[in-house]
């Protein structure tokens, strides 16, 4: 399987969850399911369904996010040389040529894209656009609104 890139912060991120589920949640679903049973015939005990169905997401995810990890290929941007180019992790300041707007994001693996907090995937068409391209350079971006043209004005390893 490919390693799948990821910040420092975004494994981070994954490691409380994984924490949050084994540690916190497994225990306590495992609780409620023998507090259920407790309560007789199984076939109509809606609590015990419940628990069960709870047991199966955190089971799944607990799996799914120790899949990411064990092929997480972890990125510190603050320990690789500053070269001006836009790779994996830095933070790109965008000039929307055609509006003269500012935009700014940050360069993260899928797990971590949140466009409210200015994260996109590295998979995204304008991180995919603009990746090797260094301070001054123009790019074209193909959206479902037509082409969107950006001078990359900053580069930063934050």
């Amino acid at each position: 399987m490919n390693r799948i890139p990821m910040t420092k912060e975004g494994e981070k991120a994954l490691q409380e969850e994984l924490q949050q589920l084994k540690s916190v949640d497994r225990p306590r679903i495992i609780k409620a399911i023998a507090e259920a049973r407790e309560h007789g015939d199984l076939k109509e005990n809606a609590e015990y369904h419940a628990a069960r169905e709870q047991q199966g997401f955190a089971e799944g995810r607990i799996a799914e996010i120790e899949g990411k990890l064990s092929h997480a290929q972890v990125i510190d941007i603050k320990e690789l040389p500053k070269t001006g180019k836009v790779i994996f992790g830095t933070t790109v300041t965008l000039f929307n040529l055609a509006t003269e707007e500012e935009t700014q994001y940050r360069i993260v693996g899928e797990d971590e894209a949140n466009i409210r907090l200015q994260k996109i995937s590295v998979t995204s068409p304008i991180a995919r656009a603009i990746m090797g391209k260094e301070e001054g350079e123009e790019i074209a971006v193909k959206t479902p609104g037509g082409t969107v043209e950006y001078e990359i004005s900053q580069v930063e390893h934050l």
